[in-house]
């Protein structure tokens, strides 16, 4: 027998933003509604770590770094993808 309520157990299964991606996010629709014509990535990412609490900026950080690493290890494998002869 669970403890949840109805709704707990519907959102548990949710994913669970941190601040800094809930920021991200409302900073990207800020910037895309404000700046329908383009911005930069960087103007997402200075927004929201602007507006995020101090004591939440090393988690954010990082976050920022495993973000970054994940990315590299993706070039990677796409490079020896294509390097063996696969199309993408």
């Amino acid at each position: 027998m669970s403890d949840l309520t109805p709704f707990d157990e519907i959102t548990a299964v949710l994913p669970q933003l941190s601040p800094f991606q809930t920021l991200w996010n409302e900073a990207r629709e800020l910037l895309a509604e404000s700046h329908p014509h383009g911005f930069e990535v960087e103007e997402i990412g200075r927004i929201a770590w602007d507006c995020l609490p101090e004591q939440e900026r090393p988690a954010a950080f990082d976050a920022l770094f495993y973000a970054y690493w994940e990315a590299e290890q993706d070039r990677a494998a796409r490079a020896r993808f294509e390097a063996a002869g696969g199309a993408l």
